[in-house]
């Protein structure tokens, strides 16, 4: 139990920590991508990792934040429309970033699975073009859920997906 003389698993404090969950998830998410943009400048500078484990780390980044993802659309958007109506258009707006966001995972995951040993200017342009574009949009995609959703996410009162808070991909 903590100070207070409510413990500290009761069920308004587990509550309250949805939109804070969220607001970690994105810190954690924001922190990888930006681990994801230094192995690629320097492996495409030439002095960074070999392709196998900048393939191997942007695989694990991608497939975390498409799990998140994944678990909005199926199971936290759902349960916020249905709680909150007039949240409809900022979901819809969200799902249709999360599917922008899985066209450029795709094609960052097969530039990068793509790359040998020594890539040329134009492949690293690609590469760099794409992890671009997908650092501006899940920056600005973050950005505008966290100011639209977490004073929602506060006032559920309903068990959200594990995969929402990538309770298993942030442990190490």
């Amino acid at each position: 139990m903590g100070t207070s003389a409510v413990p500290d698993d009761a069920p308004g404090d587990r509550l309250a920590a949805f939109g804070n969950q969220l607001i970690d998830v994105h810190i954690w998410l924001r922190e990888e991508l930006a681990r994801l943009q230094d192995d690629v400048d320097d492996y495409l500078a030439g002095d960074g990792e070999r392709p196998r484990e900048l393939q191997a780390h942007c695989l694990a980044f991608c497939s975390a934040l498409t799990r998140h993802h994944t678990a909005e659309d199926d199971g936290v958007f759902p349960e916020l429309a249905r709680r909150f109506p007039e949240l409809a258009p900022v979901l819809e707006q969200l799902a249709h970033d999360h599917h922008m966001v899985t066209g450029i995972l795709g094609r960052l995951q097969g530039l990068v699975d793509g790359i040998g040993p020594a890539p040329d200017a134009a492949e690293a342009l690609r590469v760099r073009g794409e992890l671009d574009g997908l650092v501006a949009l899940v920056e600005s995609h973050f950005t505008y859920e966290e100011k639209k959703l977490v004073a929602a996410l506060n006032a559920l009162d309903t068990p959200l997906p594990d995969d929402f808070a990538l309770r298993d991909a942030r442990r190490g």
